[in-house]
């Protein structure tokens, strides 16, 4: 992880509120040019995925792959409109949020809500729990029954957390509001909504190309863009170096530079997963459009090297799995249990 003492130091006594508004008007030709080719090439690219079936399906699921970053960018895009940072008009952004919520099978309303509240509790060990990967401290883990480690345990392994964990969440639990059953009926509706949605979206493709045909296709579609996603959301947070307090020493601006990462991607996948690996600016300041956090790094350059790591530096976050309150760092099982 590239972290630089200084540029900490120095950010942490900048006024970001001040310093990053100025970037936060959305332009909105620019979004509806996103939209446009990030959309168009979605549809592109599962026709063609369509098409191959009759040629092979290891090409099939090349063109899957393909797909699933566009629609992990179409998620990005539903994201920033939950923010209300896409386009100034909030009806615009909460009906396209709406709108790509049924090609992601996530319902608007339930995200938006659950997303405000992870960013207002990220970091935080008296409010974790909203919209966040469940985290245990040591001690917290070491008073556990071995059941409930074996839980935990299984909860945090790679294939569950990355493979089987994603499917469930978009495919299964986001048809109801979990978290928000006794909300009210905004959060019951916009559930219900968008299961009706999928309903006659999914039923419509089926005639259309074939109830098996149209399964081959769109299902790993589905499981890789969830896998893509959860993948993204872990190392945004969950990195050796990450920040967790008690709720009275935690304050957003240090949860935001020390507890989010600037994960730093070649540039065509940064292009793909619209800049979200800037997630320290993000959660700095979430009403910045993606397309411009770039051009924050560029003219506050001490952002740039703070909780910077490349793609093989992730890959060390996979086996981390709780939070050291002596240490003041993630550590794996095996170093969790070391002073048990």
């Amino acid at each position: 992880m590239l972290d630089s003492p200084s540029a900490l130091a120095n950010a942490c006594r900048r006024d970001w509120n001040a310093l990053l508004a100025p970037y936060r008007k959305p332009e909105s030709a620019r979004s509806i040019f996103e939209i446009g080719v990030t959309a168009l090439p979605f549809f592109v690219l599962w026709g063609l995925a369509y098409a191959s079936l009759s040629v092979s399906y290891a090409l099939t699921l090349l063109f899957c792959t393909l797909t699933s970053f566009f629609l992990v960018r179409l998620f990005l895009i539903q994201h920033d409109c939950g923010h209300g940072s896409f386009f100034e008009q909030r009806e615009v952004n909460d009906w396209v949020g709406r709108i790509i919520g049924v090609l992601t099978m996530t319902p608007y309303q339930v995200w938006r809500h659950s997303h405000a509240k992870h960013h207002a509790t990220s970091g935080n060990l008296d409010r974790r729990g909203f919209g966040d990967i469940d985290t245990l401290t040591v001690r917290e883990y070491r008073a556990m029954s071995p059941l409930e480690r074996f839980g935990y345990r299984l909860y945090r392994f790679p294939p569950v957390i990355f493979g089987i964990g994603p499917a469930f969440i978009f495919m299964l639990k986001q048809r109801l509001p979990f978290g928000f059953m006794r909300g009210g009926w905004k959060f019951w509706i916009s559930a219900m909504g968008t299961n009706l949605a999928l309903i006659v979206t999914w039923g419509a493709m089926m005639w259309l190309v074939g109830w098996k045909n149209f399964l081959l296709v769109h299902i790993p579609i589905c499981l890789i863009t969830g896998s893509i996603g959860v993948w993204l959301f872990y190392v945004q947070h969950q990195f050796e170096d990450s920040y967790w307090a008690e709720a009275g020493e935690w304050t957003p601006e240090e949860a935001a530079l020390y507890g989010s990462s600037y994960y730093d991607l070649p540039e065509p996948f940064r292009w793909l997963t619209a800049n979200i690996g800037v997630h320290h600016v993000h959660h700095l300041y979430s009403r910045i459009p993606y397309y411009k956090l770039q051009q924050v790094l560029r003219d506050f350059p001490e952002l740039s090297n703070i909780r910077r790591f490349g793609f093989i530096e992730s890959l060390s976050c996979i086996k981390l799995r709780f939070w050291d309150e002596d240490q003041k760092r993630m550590v794996s099982v095996r170093e969790a249990m070391a002073g048990a």
